[in-house]
């Protein structure tokens, strides 16, 4: 399992779920897809993990088994989308979800570094040359190196910290943890929240329509949303479904977890019947609204980090040139 996870290895991922919800959908068993695949995989190192799963699904392992017994080569929700997915018999279906989610997300990342490419030259450009004069009067190599490595080795380790932490293959405590963080950014939390409110109405639809339980399907479809936050909620409610006799509706409409929109397409979804068209119009509501804001703020973090930094540089400018200024006032008066 790499530390970081780049676009390339994005594209890679969604290249695999892409070629197998293909194989699947043109009628090819999932044992041969996966042998299919293996001969050519989108990267080499998939080669083990898909020869892997193949034997265990060939010992009579389900393929959400197999995934689990396979450990840190996917992340743990997907593990639970694509365990939704087979028990509802709609593999393909869940194998196409998370090829263009990864897909979305190795593009917004190309964006968002893209963006970043010329605020990172500016930050090493400004933090190396502002203290360069007084390296050239005076000399002196060690402070120069204080005021720049010192500046630029936290700086680093911060970012490789932050990025680190937002990987999606840490346990659910961290991820927990990320989650109420990145719920006080602007934009971020909510785009979240979204994306993950659109994964578990697909992974719901497709549960509902394969004849599980409501109450399994809600639990099994929580899990697959990727958020802990939801998942916690939705496992609360089973005291209140099995022996208070509630329905969802009316558990999801007294939840703060859930948006109003939710609430209410649910409730009118359950009570008209049509639960499964209304899901698939909260899917894709919130995976486009999800996705929208995303895109807009990998569009405006370069920006807003770019104009910090102008900001900064400009300041230690207009520093130096009033502390010139001052000593050769100083110097003047006491000629």
């Amino acid at each position: 399992m790499p530390l970081i996870v780049t676009p390339k290895q994005l594209d890679h991922q969604a290249e695999l779920y892409h070629q197998l919800g293909a194989l699947l959908a043109a009628g090819v068993t999932l044992p041969n897809a996966l042998e299919t695949i293996q001969r050519a995989p989108p990267t080499r190192s998939f080669r083990r993990p898909l020869q892997q799963l193949h034997e265990l699904i060939l010992q009579g392992s389900t393929f959400s088994e197999a995934l689990m017994r396979v450990p840190g080569w996917v992340p743990s929700f997907d593990v639970a989308l694509l365990s939704a997915g087979e028990q509802s018999g709609r593999l393909d279906a869940c194998f196409n979800l998370l090829s263009i989610y990864y897909s979305d997300r190795a593009q917004l990342t190309r964006t968002i570094i893209n963006g970043l490419l010329y605020p990172v030259f500016l930050v090493n450009f400004a933090v190396l040359i502002l203290p360069f004069p007084d390296l050239f009067v005076t000399g002196r190599v060690g402070p120069y190196l204080k005021q720049t490595l010192g500046v630029l080795g936290p700086l680093y380790i911060v970012v490789a910290f932050l990025v680190i932490a937002c990987q999606g293959r840490h346990g659910e405590l961290w991820r927990a943890m990320v989650e109420r963080v990145g719920g006080l950014i602007p934009m971020l939390g909510s785009a979240r929240r979204q994306l993950a409110l659109a994964r578990l109405s697909a992974a719901l639809e497709a549960l509902i329509n394969a004849g599980v339980s409501i109450i399994e399907a809600w639990e099994l479809a929580a899990a697959a949303s990727g958020s802990p936050a939801l998942r916690r909620t939705v496992v609360s409610w089973r005291p209140n479904l099995v022996e208070g006799g509630q329905t969802p509706a009316e558990v999801i409409t007294a939840s703060p977890e859930f948006p109003e929109l939710f609430a209410n397409l649910y409730t009118t979804g359950e009570v008209s019947g049509q639960l499964d068209d209304t899901l698939q119009r909260l899917h894709q509501y919130y995976q486009e609204e999800g996705a929208w804001k995303l895109k807009l703020l990998a569009q405006w973090i370069p920006r807003v980090i770019y104009l910090i930094i102008v900001v900064v540089i400009a300041m230690k400018i207009i520093g130096f040139w009033v502390g010139y200024y001052e000593r050769i006032l100083d110097v003047g008066s006491e000629i």
